[in-house]
């Protein structure tokens, strides 16, 4: 059973860091892109960042600068770094990998930046 796990959410002040981890285990096969998203309250759920298996980016216009997509395809674990965070970028960030027999979902954790 193919499961993604997040970790590495929490509560942060403005201006603050947080790095996540997407452990992907199970018999997923080899993976090819692999995302975030983040869903804020009320809002539809939108891509943050995403990574090839070489290595190639895509960040979201609100991130770029501030957050930094990476993967060890070794051990099948992307993360996201996330610096200069603001209220904005508070929501609950999921990872996702896509492949030719349907789209993994991780649960989520939750990333609050408040004051």
């Amino acid at each position: 059973q193919v499961q993604l796990v997040e970790s590495g959410g929490g509560l942060v002040q403005p201006g603050g860091s947080l790095r996540l981890s997407c452990a992907v285990s199970g018999s997923i096969g080899t993976i090819y892109t692999m995302g975030w998203y983040r869903q804020a309250p009320g809002k539809q759920r939108e891509l943050v960042a995403g990574i090839t298996r070489g290595g190639s980016t895509n960040y979201a216009d609100f991130v770029k600068g501030r957050f930094t997509i990476s993967r060890d395809n070794a051990k099948n674990t992307m993360y996201l770094q996330m610096n200069s965070l603001n209220f904005e970028d508070t929501a609950v960030y999921y990872c996702h990998v896509p492949t030719i027999t349907g789209a993994y979902w991780g649960k989520g954790t939750l990333v609050t930046v408040s004051s």
